[in-house]
């Protein structure tokens, strides 16, 4: 067959983890998910690793990785997300690459990808050289396998990157049509011009590098491409088909038709476009039409016959070259036409200062531990994908000059961990949207602000007041938010934490938790060493004697602490280095007796006496914790206002009985009542153990008799994550078909709400066991075993439910 199909997804989320914690915290717009991360994955990378072929009836008859079939490319830093918080997700990533390897002739689906998303043209030499390697090692860690190509950031290219890919063994690269400007045959004289997208882009291309290397590149269908991501394709699988196939010409040679997208179109920008894709790889292969490949399998079979010159500086997403990471080029998301980016050229010139000073700092004092400063920054990224003692001891002893003690090895981390952040902080989306006042600038920011602190303490050099100063220049179009300035003082000067905040999070968040001796806390571990909690109604005291650790630079400081929770939201304490021996069982002494004699102002002196501040509050804990001991403070408050408005229902229970019986429109403020207590009788059912089922019924044809609003958003998450849960125990007990029968219950009594569920983890388990257990199940069956008949009946009517066909 000549006609040959590539699919490649870039799979790509920008870092937002706290950089001093290295997780991400509570994001509310992503509600009810934790995160964006959280969200998307539910939305867009989970799917495809199983997404559904439907009959024409709408049920499942297969589930499939798309991974597997499509070339795609992740972004080192979602990857370590995604190994971190959703492993069987992560795992079936990389065992797609494995099962590629069996349909592409031993070539894989995955191509490595620059390591944290930074526009590759706008960087000086050393850090596109680390951002390649840092790349490939990742790649090669995780996938197990040398990669053959290598994704470009916004596919922002230049010679000289192109040129060190090609060093470090990468064959080939994806770029845009309108990237290509002139062509030839190989070892031809005559160039033909192709600009403005006039490419042919079902041909690889050889393009020659400064150096004498080459790299294969591959452009892909423009046209097709854009229908793909913006239009309604993806609304229909064969659609899909139809529109690649509209792509080949009717020439009788060898064609590749590609098409390169974001890979959270499959799911996320377009709800089921994972099942689209699908449907279009099984359409496609069905009737013959296409052979499904990957770049590296076809470039093996089809070399290339034409080389390619290209323009540098140029991407895939701005029209103006790369000037939408650099300057007000014109290029924004839409959402705010009226608005201008000028900040972006002020911010750029920020980071480049800054990016030079730590160099200097960089390279001026970590001299004199390491051999080549700038092969142990390449060499770092082992560390980072491995940070166990052993493996950094290992790394230590690789670019030791001499042996180090336990301080100079904290002072190498923190001189690398610099580094890292002066990349993180060029990472693309920090320019890409319309505002330096955005979540994403503000991260780049925090970044360097994470750099800044590092080179401080291994220099006692601040560069903070001339970076904040630099940032005036950035204008911005917020009212509220006049600068880059402004922005830094209000959104990343309070995030800034050392490990006296994290001891300030520990001691609060310690009195509403039962903590072991001890506790991990993101990247720190705090050792108790003496622990004491004391309460007198409502007030609470704990103080101790703590080691926090940072698993990240080894850095680790003893603390004192004295926290005061007076109920509500009011706390007063302080936490210090460790004062001593003597002067702590001073302080202990004096300030457990003053608690036990409710003399709370003689407990504050103490505080001030033993204390530079009592300056604690619920400000210091990270937000996930914030969050959680905020509600554990109003959960009492909650359960009396709702006694209050239970109260208040139940005594106007006949009269409200009436007014429906004359259909006579409850007052707002009773209805609002109702409405409320019934909601909350749901979640309450839902979030139980074991679900009372006739109760549930009963609320329902309350909420329908009175034609009541329900929070149908929690609503749809609580039942969701109860029946996958359900789903997940029959997994574990799958000839137990109770499970099936009590899940199915729960599906039927909430019928009239109409809810739109996500069973995605329970169709899932349901196929899968089908497809172990149902053959042996229907022989039983059938030579008269009444149990297995049984589970067989229940098995097919749980599969109506979920829409799933076995046979």
């Amino acid at each position: 067959m000549n006609r040959h199909i590539c699919i490649h997804g870039h799979f790509y989320q920008s870092p937002m983890e706290n950089p001093w914690l290295e997780e991400i915290e509570l994001q509310d717009s992503a509600y009810p998910y934790h995160d964006w991360n959280q969200r998307i994955t539910a939305e867009c990378y989970a799917p495809n690793t199983a997404s559904r072929i439907l009959d024409p009836e709408r049920r499942i008859i297969d589930i499939v990785n798309n991974y597997s079939r499509i070339s795609f490319s992740f972004g080192p830093t979602l990857l370590i997300w995604l190994e971190r918080n959703k492993p069987d997700i992560y795992g079936a990533i990389l065992e797609a690459d494995h099962i590629s390897r069996e349909h592409f002739s031993g070539h894989g689906s995955a191509m490595a990808q620059c390591y944290n998303h930074m526009i590759m043209p706008l960087a000086n030499a050393r850090d596109k050289r680390t951002q390649i390697i840092w790349g490939l090692r990742d790649f090669e860690q995780r996938f197990g396998r040398k990669p053959e190509g290598m994704w470009l950031p916004e596919m922002a290219v230049d010679l000289e990157s192109l040129d060190i890919m090609a060093e470090q063994g990468i064959r080939f690269t994806v770029l845009a049509p309108c990237q290509a400007r002139q062509v030839r045959k190989m070892r031809g004289q005559q160039w033909h011009d192709v600009r403005e997208g006039r490419i042919d882009p079902k041909l690889p291309y050889q393009c020659r590098l400064p150096s004498g290397r080459s790299i294969a590149l591959f452009f892909y269908d423009g046209p097709i491409s854009r229908d793909i991501a913006f239009q309604d394709v993806l609304d229909n699988g064969e659609n899909f088909a139809r529109r690649l196939l509209s792509g080949f010409s009717d020439r009788p040679h060898h064609q590749l038709l590609h098409i390169a997208t974001e890979g959270e179109i499959y799911g996320h920008h377009h709800k089921l476009g994972d099942m689209a894709l699908a449907y279009c790889l099984y359409y496609l292969e069905k009737n013959n039409l296409a052979k499904i490949t990957v770049y590296g399998e076809y470039l093996e079979t089809h070399p290339p016959e034409h080389e390619v010159e290209i323009f540098e500086h140029t991407s895939w997403s701005c029209v103006h070259g790369v000037e939408r990471w650099r300057n007000n080029c014109g290029c924004h998301t839409g959402a705010h036409s009226e608005w201008d980016q000028n900040w972006r050229s002020a911010l750029r010139g920020a980071m480049d200062w800054l990016r030079d000073n730590l160099i200097r700092i960089y390279e001026d004092r970590i001299s004199q531990y390491v051999e080549d400063p700038w092969q142990a920054r390449d060499d770092y990224i082992s560390v980072i994908l491995d940070r166990s003692r052993e493996n950094a001891e290992g790394f230590f002893s690789k670019h030791a000059v001499a042996e180090f003690s336990a301080e100079e090895k904290i002072i190498i981390l923190k001189h690398l961990e610099m580094q890292r952040h002066a990349m993180l902080m060029y990472t693309s989306c920090g320019w890409f949207f319309d505002d330096i006042s955005g979540p994403e600038s503000v991260q780049v920011m925090q970044f360097a602000a994470r750099a800044m602190q590092l080179a401080e303490e291994v220099s006692s050099l601040s560069l903070e007041d001339t970076y904040i100063s630099l940032l005036e220049r950035a204008s911005g179009n917020v009212p509220e938010y006049q600068n880059g300035a402004r922005v830094y003082e209000e959104l990343v000067k309070p995030v800034i934490l050392d490990l006296l905040r994290v001891g300030v999070h520990y001691a609060i968040s310690s009195l509403f938790d039962e903590y072991s001796a001890t506790k991990h806390i993101y990247c720190y571990t705090v050792n108790n060493k003496i622990y004491e909690r004391e309460e007198a109604g409502k007030q609470k005291l704990a103080l101790g004697k703590t080691d926090i650790h940072s698993e990240i630079t080894w850095e680790e400081k003893v603390i004192s602490f004295v926290i005061l929770h007076l109920g509500d939201h009011n706390f007063l304490g302080g936490v210090r280095e460790y004062m001593g021996e003597d002067a702590f069982v001073e302080m202990r002494q004096g300030i457990e007796d003053a608690f036990l004699r409710s003399d709370i102002s003689g407990v504050l002196r103490l505080v001030e006496q033993y204390f530079d501040t009592g300056d604690c509050s619920l400000w210091h804990l990270f937000k996930d914790e914030q969050r959680k001991v905020l509600n554990q403070i109003l959960d009492e408050t909650l359960k009396e206002v709702e006694g209050s408005l239970r109260q208040i229902n139940e005594h106007h229970y006949s009269i409200i009985q009436v007014m429906r019986q004359l259909r006579v429109p409850l007052p707002r403020t009773l209805a609002l009542i109702e409405e409320l207590m019934l909601n909350t009788g749901l979640f309450d059912l839902l979030e139980g153990k074991k679900i009372d089922i006739p109760g549930l019924q009963k609320l329902i044809e309350k909420i329908r008799e009175g034609a009541f609003n329900v929070d149908r958003t929690t609503l749809n998450f609580l039942v969701s994550n109860k029946v996958n849960a359900m789903m997940g125990k029959f997994a574990s007990h799958p000839q137990d078909s109770s499970l099936l029968e009590a899940a199915e219950s729960l599906l039927w009594s909430l019928q009239p709400l109409s809810l739109k569920l996500d069973l995605w983890e329970a169709q899932n388990i349901y196929f899968s066991i089908g497809k172990q257990l149902f053959s042996e199940m229907k022989e039983r069956a059938d030579a008269g075993d009444e149990k297995a008949g049984k589970w067989m009946a229940r098995f097919m009517d749980f599969g109506d439910h979920l829409k799933v066909r076995i046979i």
